[in-house]
């Protein structure tokens, strides 16, 4: 088995499960069963019919077991003695938690999907993510290395930042950019960044 095309075929099925809650075909439901479904689905296609329940949980927390990015943990402690970090992620809390310990990322709050209900790019997981915090729209920023949630979050009223992650789909997939200014094209998310410790640097930390 390609372990590669294993990580892709399982990570395709993330947004189809999301897009059934988004749309109304099911209750909300966090992303570790969601995982544990996909896995379910795409087992027999790479000869993985007699997984244990042990070995499906196993493969399912290993998106707990995510190593961080290597700028994420410096560039987030130099956010946070300026401002307060939040996840605003489609993870579950648990799910969120655990990667954090695991990789040393220092938020001061752990917005899993279930506190506000809804996936995002739904403008709700946005908005209440924001009211959780007891701030406007506008008084945040939301982090991304995503177009698609960073153009939901600035729909909302909310300021953007974009990280650049070249090698986030795998070293033979990348995602080149020569000079990440010229990125910016017809965007108009508030800040470029190459990575968080960029980031940290323009926002003035």
């Amino acid at each position: 088995m390609n372990a590669e095309d294993f990580a892709d075929a399982w990570r395709a099925e993330y947004q189809p499960a999301m897009d059934e809650i988004r749309n109304g075909g099911r209750d909300f439901t966090i992303l570790d069963i969601l995982h544990l479904e996909n896995l379910k689905k795409i087992a027999p296609r790479f000869d993985l019919n007699n997984l244990t329940n042990e070995d499906l949980n196993f493969l399912v927390t290993a998106w707990h077991r995510l190593p961080g990015w290597s700028d994420t943990s410096q560039g987030l402690n130099k956010l946070k003695k300026k401002f307060i970090l939040a996840t605003q992620s489609n993870g579950n809390i648990a799910l969120m938690v655990n990667m954090a310990k695991y990789s040393n990322l220092n938020w001061d709050v752990i917005l899993g999907a279930e506190v506000v209900g809804h996936y995002k790019p739904e403008p709700k997981a946005y908005l209440k993510a924001c009211e959780a915090l007891n701030l406007n729209p506008s008084e945040c920023l939301m982090v991304a290395a995503h177009d698609d949630d960073l153009k939901a979050a600035s729909l909302q009223g909310m300021k953007t930042a974009y990280v650049h992650r070249p090698f986030e789909y795998g070293k033979d997939k990348l995602f080149d950019i020569a000079k990440v200014n010229d990125y910016k094209g017809d965007r108009n998310w508030d800040v470029i960044s190459k990575d968080f410790n960029d980031l940290a640097y323009q926002l003035g930390c």
